[in-house]
């Protein structure tokens, strides 16, 4: 990648973690880290993103939250439309990029499930819906963790949005 385009997947990195970090939710930050830097308004998408923090409804069953709104975003710039619903190889594109997205889950964390994530990072699960355990999970340390795998799969989306876009450019 060029100079530009590592600058730029650095920008979406610290926007989305900073996001992460002040305003929380997971799906929401990396939704608004990639949109912001690309200069996207998309208020449906980031509205969307919002019943995916943690696993999904805040259980930690489910796949981060970073994952899903990393994902949401390259559907939305590379995803089939609904005119072509019918045709089953349109969405191949964003199903690969996913699975790249998915893969750096995996690679980095041993899984993409948001309980995995916290008990590798943090050494246990947080039931966010008990005061108690909210408390305590801020207190181990759950921002800080939760902002760098946000920022880490904000920068790893932009990376394969941008090496998409160049294999578009390459292709014309």
């Amino acid at each position: 990648m060029n100079e530009e385009a590592c600058s730029f997947a650095e920008e979406v990195y610290r926007k989305a973690k900073e996001y992460e970090a002040t305003c929380t939710g997971c799906a929401q930050s990396v939704v608004a880290g990639l949109l912001d830097a690309l200069n996207m308004e998309e208020e449906g998408v980031f509205k969307a993103a919002s019943g995916l923090a943690d696993g999904i409804g805040l259980t930690g069953d489910g796949s981060c939250g970073a994952l899903t709104g990393g994902c949401m975003v390259i559907g939305l710039l590379f995803g089939r439309e609904r005119k072509d619903h019918r045709d089953v190889m349109k969405p191949m594109r964003s199903y690969l990029l996913c699975k790249e997205l998915h893969d750096f889950f995996v690679e980095s964390y041993g899984s993409c499930r948001c309980h995995d994530i916290q008990r590798k990072l943090m050494g246990r699960t947080y039931d966010l819906y008990d005061p108690g355990e909210l408390k305590e999970a801020f207190r181990s340390g759950m921002l800080e963790h939760c902002s760098e795998v946000v920022g880490r799969a904000a920068k790893r989306a932009a990376e394969l949005i941008l090496e998409e876009r160049e294999k578009e450019v390459a292709k014309e």
